[in-house]
């Protein structure tokens, strides 16, 4: 991997993480674009983390007052989301992981997500804040974000639907499926140690100055996407991402199809 792929790699994954659109999915299609066939899991994992780092920042105050006070509402509502993203990936992870090598699920995926955000569209006339969401709602919710697990399925787009689908407002739902992306995304790296702490191969296959650079470009554009998406979210409707998204899924399965040139 060259220092240019990790800077594109670096800002889709960057503005996907946090937008409804499946950066998992956007990652591994352009990993097929690019040609790229090796294990990067190492580059994957860093730029991940990378996107972790704008949600400590934009959502600092409430993070500080979760460390401040561990045992309060909302830390047990965070869990209660994370335990059955948990039991899903454990239960699921190696089977489905697969799938992300066949074009064919990246646009059965993208084609899912597209429509389960034309529903949170129609779901969303909630009036429920934050600070009204009950551990059902928080169950539910980690439930759905299991399914983000799947090839190109948004892992945002499913935890904002289902929050809406319990009647969250559409702030409290970015915000609470923001939050829930930190366990999630640090969960992915404790179930990857292995990968990184024997990676020694691998980043010198990736090469450490590709890693370094797709890190940061992932950490500025996350932190723009957050930003952009919050401000979107309160005054727009999420199915103009469907749009694009059915576009992709379109162009994907007419390039598998008919022209065969560029995914495989």
């Amino acid at each position: 991997m060259d220092v240019i792929q990790a800077i594109i790699l670096g800002i889709i994954q960057g503005f996907t993480e946090f937008l409804p659109v499946s950066s998992s999915g956007h990652l591994r299609l352009t990993q097929m674009l690019f040609g790229i066939t090796d294990d990067v899991m190492i580059f994957d994992i860093v730029v991940h983390v990378g996107t972790l780092v704008p949600v400590f920042i934009i959502f600092w105050g409430d993070i500080k007052e979760l460390i401040k006070k561990p045992f309060q509402k909302m830390t047990y509502l965070l869990v209660a989301a994370t335990i059955p993203t948990v039991v899903f990936t454990l239960l699921f992870y190696d089977r489905v992981s697969v799938l992300f090598e066949n074009a064919v699920f990246l646009a059965f995926g993208f084609t899912t997500t597209g429509i389960l955000l034309i529903l949170a569209d129609k779901m969303s006339k909630g009036r429920k804040t934050d600070k009204e969401i009950t551990y059902k709602d928080a169950v539910i919710i980690g439930c759905v974000q299991g399914l983000g697990i799947a090839p190109s399925i948004s892992r945002s787009g499913s935890t904002i639907t289902a929050g809406l689908s319990r009647g969250l407002n559409k702030s409290a739902a970015a915000k609470f499926s923001f939050l829930m992306s930190i366990p999630a995304i640090l969960g992915g790296l404790i179930y990857h140690i292995v990968e990184v702490v024997n990676g020694s191969a691998e980043i010198e296959a990736v090469g450490a100055l590709p890693l370094l650079v797709g890190f940061v470009t992932a950490m500025v554009c996350g932190y723009i996407a957050i930003k952009f998406f919050l401000n979107l979210i309160r005054r727009q409707k999420l199915r103009y991402f469907s749009v694009y998204l059915f576009i992709l899924a379109s162009l994907i399965l007419f390039d598998i199809f008919i022209t065969q040139r560029f995914v495989v």
